[in-house]
Order: structure tokens, then sequence, then C-alpha cells
């Protein structure tokens, strides 16, 4: 379920438009979120957040959400309700409360914000955001293969031509 709603309840996904990517926090009620920040991350980071590909260290923080979405939007975006049940409101809040102040691996393409607010609400971590970029490289990957083989197989027409 997305949503441009701007009174999330507690448990909802947020998504934040940074430059270049999504940010992703849990909502817990009375304006906070919890979400997963690159140390050395500071609120409304937003496009220098673009760094957090370098690091492998994050922390769990709880903030206001208006502080972590800065001059970004943002919506509710429950994005897997509809192949997942969402965990209890009470153990959602519970877990992620538990967890503030937690130092964390971090890795954009494995254990990023997204994986750690879906693990939270579905008890699944999971990331769209890093579907779509597998699947890009992949595609990207497999299409420099194939000119190199093409390129490779005029080269040697071209040899055998010439012989």
């Amino acid at each position: 379920m997305t949503s441009f709603c701007l009174e999330p309840k507690p448990g909802d996904l947020i998504e934040i438009f940074r430059t270049g990517y999504m940010h992703w926090a849990i909502y817990v009620g009375d304006g906070y979120v919890i979400h997963l920040a690159p140390l050395g991350e500071y609120p409304g980071a937003g496009a220098s957040s673009l760094f957090s590909v370098l690091t492998s260290k994050a922390v769990v923080k709880r903030e206001r959400l208006q502080d972590v979405v800065g001059s970004c939007r943002y919506r509710i975006n429950n994005i897997l309700d509809h192949k997942y049940r969402p965990r209890p409101v009470h153990k959602i809040l519970k877990s992620a409360n538990e967890m503030i102040g937690a130092e964390m691996g971090y890795s954009v393409l494995e254990n990023n914000c997204e994986h750690f607010v879906t693990k939270l609400r579905y008890d699944k971590a999971e990331c769209g955001q890093t579907k779509v970029a597998k699947v890009l490289i992949e595609g990207g990957v497999a299409l420099g293969l194939g000119v190199l083989a093409v390129m490779r197989y005029s080269v040697l027409k071209k040899r055998s031509q010439n012989q």
C-alpha cells in the first residue's frame, strides 16, 4: 500500500525521496521514526547520504520524521503488504525500539535501510532498489560480454579471411 498521506500510523514504512535513491524509515508515533543511518550521516542529510555507499557501518536512530526528511519529499509505502502479512504493530515497535543505538554492518546491496525496515515490519529483509540495481548490473555485464563476443568473432573472422 502506497500513500502520500501526511499522517502515518505506527508501523508504517516511510519512503524518503533523496537525490539518486530512496531512504527508508519506520514510523513509531508522535512524529518519530526509527531508521538505519550510515555512521556520520546527519539529520536531513539528503544528497550527501550518497556517500553511504562507501561505508560498512550504520547505526539505528530514533529521530523526528521531519528532521530525517529534511527538504525531501516522502510517502507512506508499505511496499510488501501485498506479499507478506505485517507483524503486529506492538511487536514492530518493540523490536524497533530495542535496536535504537545499535551499530550494525551496512551494505548498500545487502543490508541497507530498506532491508532494515522491511525486516521490522514483515520479518523479511527485502529491498526493491537493490533488486533493480542487480538486474541492471547483471544486464550490463551480459551486454558487455555480448559485445566482447561479437568483437572477438569479428577479429577471428577477419584473421581467417586474411590467411
